[in-house]
C-alpha cells in the first residue's frame, strides 16, 4: 500500500492573489468612482452614495490578509487605504479652531419627519442646540404650529413655504418659494424656499430644500426626480445675487453622489464631520447636507436623535467678506407660504 503524499500548500504569493486583486479594485472604485457607468440602474449614483463604506471593505481584507498571512495581500492594500485616507481622511480629524474675527453661524438642519410623535421634544431640542439658523423639511399641519410657538421663544424670525421652513436669530427678508419641483408632480408639491438673513456679518441667502426620495429596487436606483430637482436648486443658486450662500436641506444623497454636481460643483462640502444621519436606527449615510458658497462649512456633527427617523446635522460655517453680485439664471417664485421678519 503505498503512503499518502504530504501536503501540499499553496506559495504565500498565490494564496493572496485574489485578495490583491480585490484590493486593486477597491482603490480602483474609490479613486475613479466617476468613471462608473450611471446605466444601467443608475449603478454610479449608487456606488458614490456609499463610497465611505469602502473602508469597511479594506478593514476585511486585511483581516483575512493576516489570516492567511499573505504579505502579498497586505502590501496591495495600502494602494486602497491610500486612496481612502486621500478621500475620506481629513473628515476625521478634529474640528479647526473657530475664526478670530467671529464670522461665523452655527446652523442646524433637521428632517423632522411627517410621523414625528414628538415634534414639542424635537423643536425644545432643536432649540436648545444654541444655533444661529435651523432648517427644518416636512413640516405638517397640525406639528407645525408646535414648532412654530416652540422655537418662536428664540428664534423670533422664520418663514415657512410648504413643508419647509427656516428659523433665525436674525431678520429675514426676501423670503420667497423656491421652485424645484420636478414635471409631473402636482401643483401643491412645495419644498424649497430662498430668503435672506441680514447676519451681524452681512447678508445671507439662505435656502432650505428637501430633494425627493429615491428607491432601491430589483431596477437599480430610482434617482431621476431627485436630480432633476437638484439641477433645478442649481439653477436659482447660480442666478443668487447675495455673494454668501448657505443651502440646508435633507438632499436625498450624500455629496459624493453625481445626482448633486450641480450644487456640489458650486458650493463648499464640510470639511470635517462624517455625520451620518440616516436613518436614525443605524444611520449609514449623511443625505442631510449643509454647503455653502463664499463660506466654508468647517465641521458637521449629528445631535442626539428626536423623534424623526433622521438625525439633527450641526455645522459651523465661516464666512468670507460679503457683498452682492450679479450671475444669469434662476429664478424665484412668490408661493404660498408666511414670513415673520421681525
Amino acid at each position: 500500500m503505498s503512503r499518502p503524499g504530504p501536503v501540499r500548500y499553496a506559495p504565500a504569493t498565490r494564496r493572496g492573489t485574489v485578495i490583491a486583486t480585490l484590493a486593486v479594485v477597491a482603490a480602483g472604485v474609490s479613486a475613479f468612482h466617476h468613471t462608473v457607468p450611471n446605466s444601467p440602474g443608475r449603478l454610479g449614483s449608487l456606488v458614490e452614495s456609499f463610497l465611505p463604506w469602502t473602508g469597511l471593505v479594506v478593514v476585511l481584507l486585511l483581516v483575512v490578509a493576516l489570516v492567511r498571512r499573505s504579505g502579498l495581500a497586505v502590501v496591495a492594500l495600502l494602494l486602497p487605504v491610500a486612496v481612502w485616507v486621500h478621500g475620506f481622511g481629513g473628515l476625521l480629524l478634529p474640528a479647526s479652531e473657530p475664526a478670530s474675527d467671529g464670522r461665523e453661524l452655527v446652523v442646524v438642519q433637521h428632517n423632522v419627519s411627517d410621523e414625528n410623535p414628538d415634534p414639542e421634544g424635537t423643536a425644545r431640542a432643536l432649540a436648545a442646540s444654541g444655533s444661529d439658523l435651523i432648517a427644518l423639511e416636512e413640516l405638517v399641519v397640525p406639528a407645525l404650529s408646535t414648532y412654530e410657538e416652540v422655537l418662536g421663544v428664540r428664534y423670533p424670525h422664520h418663514t415657512v413655504h410648504g413643508t419647509v421652513g427656516l428659523w433665525s436669530k436674525y431678520p429675514i427678508s426676501e423670503a420667497q418659494l423656491a421652485d424645484i419641483r420636478p414635471q409631473g408632480i402636482e401643483e401643491g408639491w412645495s419644498r424649497g424656499l430662498r430668503a435672506v438673513v441680514r447676519t451681524p456679518y452681512g447678508e445671507v441667502a439662505a435656502y432650505v430644500a428637501h430633494l425627493p426620495s429615491v428607491r432601491i429596487g430589483a431596477g437599480g436606483l430610482a434617482s431621476a426626480r431627485r436630480d432633476e430637482s437638484a439641477r433645478a436648486l442649481g439653477a436659482l443658486v447660480r442666478g443668487e445675487k447675495v455673494r454668501t450662500v448657505i443651502l440646508m436641506g435633507d438632499l436625498n444623497s450624500t455629496v459624493e453622489d453625481r445626482g448633486l454636481a450641480p450644487l456640489t460643483s458650486q458650493l463648499n462640502v464640510a470639511e470635517r464631520g462624517f455625520a451620518f444621519s440616516f436613518p436614525t436606527a443605524f444611520p449609514v449615510a449623511r443625505i442631510d447636507q449643509v454647503l455653502a458658497r463664499a463660506a466654508t462649512v468647517d465641521h458637521i456633527r449629528t445631535l442626539p436623535a428626536t423623534g424623526s427617523d433622521h438625525l439633527p446635522v450641526a455645522a459651523r460655517v465661516t464666512l468670507d467678506a460679503t457683498g452682492r453680485y450679479g450671475l444669469s439664471g434662476g429664478s424665484f417664485l412668490p408661493g404660498a407660504g408666511h414670513a415673520w421678519y421681525g
